[in-house]
């Protein structure tokens, strides 16, 4: 059989398949190692018969000739996870698809028959489910979770979970309100995917809900960083930037949520220094600084007036952190300038940087505009508004700048020009809105509201204040 086997390389298969001990297997195996340029097809022929197999023992040896290839394809990997299956070995069966995922080899049908037939295995299922999620393939997730008829809470969770890291929160969510049953750990899972995307009001709703419903949570859920993270979002926004840099200091696993939430609230807070050096801070512990973070250090020089900060800021963005520039972060720059009275700057930043005004956001323009009146610049303020009028980009607010504007620098042929055009597109300012929540109900109020349930009674409260003030 050797000696055929020498003579006759392309018939390895045939003589493979003639095997009837392991040992006969070996020398096959050996002989194909001993010619001096590999029968890649040959050994492929080889391991698969040795899978195929009712023979423990050639399984075993499949196993040790799969693990000692260099070369593996997606037939090969798809022959061990039979095996595996075969073998009732669904944990191996599992781990050799990781092996391919992180092999990065294009799956086919091939791939899921097998495994599928695990499904029904609670432990399985979410492993493969979880798998699929890594692969960012949650239609094949949602499939397999569809045809399993008896659920858990892992298999719920382990759904939450994908949809939350994939971005979806809206599904995560949708699944986490329909699961029958939840655990602390699922109550975590929502929590961090809408930390994920930097909700951290819905993070601390969530968590007081929990807590409502007597669930107890524990302290992997109380020392989790996204729940730290909303807590110094919460405090940032209130104002209370002491207890913000308290709670973030007790924080022993800084993500770059929990960097740029503490960063983002001294900026909006006028605490520009606190701000940049919490942002060197966060580099030197080895944090990769994320698009946000960049937001908020740039805001922090806008507010501080740090030009050249700011500009040096925004060239190692795209230079050293490899950050692609956003909206956001051209937004910031132009109000940086326009706020140092750096208007022309602006104006060319504008052009070459942003390509134009068809970019951007009335903030943007209307923090342009308010530069362009406080220091004068009425004509590159003219230039702004009529090619921002040009394109039908130009609000309310930004209207009622230029002409403030127009009307303070004298001409008045510009500002009638703007009130004209106001009347004519019937332009009103938007009424102020206020929300407070009571007993669990968010309540909004609009200026000059009559239509609320409850109108009636507000206004003969305030009517009675009112009176009461004057009578003092």
């Amino acid at each position: 059989m050797i000696e055929r086997a020498d003579e006759h390389r392309t018939d390895i298969s045939s003589l493979t398949h003639r095997c009837k001990t392991l040992n006969q297997l070996k020398q096959i195996h050996g002989n194909l190692l001993k010619l001096p340029f590999r029968n890649f097809s040959a050994l492929t022929s080889l391991l698969s018969f040795a899978v195929a197999s009712t023979d423990p023992a050639f399984f075993c040896y499949a196993e040790a000739i799969f693990r000692n290839l260099r070369r593996r394809t997606t037939f090969l990997y798809n022959t061990m996870i039979r095996g595996y299956v075969q073998s009732n070995k669904p944990i191996e069966a599992i781990l050799c698809y990781k092996g391919m995922l992180n092999d990065r080899l294009i799956r086919n049908n091939y791939t899921f028959t097998p495994l599928l037939g695990f499904s029904l295995d609670p432990f399985i299922a979410s492993a493969l489910i979880e798998f699929y999620a890594l692969n960012l393939d949650m239609v094949t997730a949602e499939e397999l979770f569809g045809e399993i008829p008896v659920r858990d809470v892992v298999l719920w969770t382990t759904m939450v979970d994908g949809y939350g890291k994939i971005g979806d929160v809206e599904k995560a969510r949708a699944v986490f309100d329909e699961m029958p049953e939840r655990n602390v750990i699922s109550w975590s899972t929502i929590m961090a995917a809408y930390s994920r995307k930097s909700d951290f009001r819905e993070v601390l709703c969530l968590y007081r809900t929990m807590e409502d419903l007597g669930l107890k949570p524990n302290e992997a859920v109380l020392f989790k960083s996204y729940t730290s993270t909303a807590l110094v979002d919460m405090y940032s926004k209130c104002g209370c930037m002491n207890l913000a840099l308290t709670v973030f200091d007790q924080i022993h696993d800084k993500d770059s949520r929990a960097w740029n939430a503490i960063i983002s609230g001294l900026a909006l807070n006028g605490d520009a220094k606190k701000s940049l050096e919490l942002f060197d801070n966060m580099v030197l512990s080895g944090t990769q600084p994320t698009e946000a973070t960049f937001v908020a250090v740039l805001t922090a020089c806008t507010h501080a007036k740090l030009l050249d900060k700011g500009l040096s800021l925004f060239e190692n963005m795209v230079k050293i952190y490899k950050i692609e520039v956003k909206i956001e972060h051209y937004a910031c720059m132009v109000d940086l300038l326009a706020r140092s009275g750096k208007l022309e700057e602006a104006e060319k930043f504008i052009d070459e940087k942003m390509g134009g005004i068809d970019e951007g956001d009335a903030n943007v323009w209307g923090a342009l505009l308010g530069a362009c009146r406080v220091y004068g610049k009425v004509e590159i303020g003219n230039r702004l508004w009529r090619k921002l009028a040009k394109k039908g980009v130009a609000d309310y607010g930004i209207h009622v700048l230029a002409y403030n504007m127009f009307r303070e620098a004298g001409w008045d042929a510009e500002a009638k020009s703007v009130r004209r055009l106001i009347q004519k597109k019937q332009m009103k300012k938007k009424p102020g809105c206020s929300a407070i929540e009571v007993n669990g109900i968010v309540e909004e109020f609009v200026a000059g509201d009559v239509l609320h349930p409850q109108a009636d009674d507000m206004y003969r409260i305030l009517y009675f204040y009112y009176v009461m003030y004057h009578v003092q």
